[in-house]
């Protein structure tokens, strides 16, 4: 994991030493730092610990995160900002599907996390308003907190549909300053 690796080299340390100080293997350490390795919660206390972080820190770490509601805004903001800003486009979709399928609107009551890339929060609180809007509910007031774009976005990227999204874009998109066609939630 790059920020344990991070955090170890600020701190002029070894994977050895680290790994000393924590109680926990050499081999351990390394696998540790591997990227798509699977952590156990032990490991993270030792290393923890070890770091003088404080404990209480990452048990509310884990337990807020053991409460995000599956394919909620806030998880599929988590997931995008972990694959990538391209990775939106499945995320966005399956969520709005679990949306309109549930109208569970525990999917919609907390923001996106706020690492995740200005476009992206603007776009997410642009379909949120635009699901309760559908489902004739209120909106979520942490909308209203996430701001237009600087510069428009064009959602599609393909320059022949720019005319035709300025046209079409929803009310909700567009004082945004982002731009999509109008059948951009709908599904075939």
């Amino acid at each position: 994991m790059k920020t344990l690796r991070h955090i170890r080299e600020k701190r002029g340390l070894s994977q050895r030493q680290l790994a000393a100080m924590s109680g926990i293997s050499f081999r351990c350490m390394q696998q540790l730092e591997a990227p798509d390795h699977n952590w156990r919660i032990s490991s993270l206390h030792s290393i923890s610990h070890a770091l003088n972080l404080p404990a209480d820190g990452l048990d509310y770490f884990i337990a807020h995160y053991l409460r995000i509601t599956p394919d909620s805004i806030e998880d599929i903001s988590l997931r995008i900002h972990h694959d990538g800003f391209n990775s939106w486009k499945i995320h966005l979709f399956n969520f709005v599907d679990r949306f309109r399928h549930s109208q569970d609107m525990n999917l919609i009551t907390r923001p996106p996390i706020s690492e995740l890339d200005i476009q992206l929060q603007a776009l997410l609180a642009s379909t949120v308003e635009t699901l309760c809007h559908e489902r004739l509910c209120r909106t979520q007031t942490w909308c209203r907190a996430i701001p237009p774009l600087d510069k428009p976005w064009f959602v599609s990227g393909m320059e022949n549909l720019k005319a035709m999204a300025l046209i079409e874009s929803p009310t909700f998109y567009r004082v945004r300053n982002i731009f999509v066609l109008n059948n951009f939630l709908s599904r075939a």
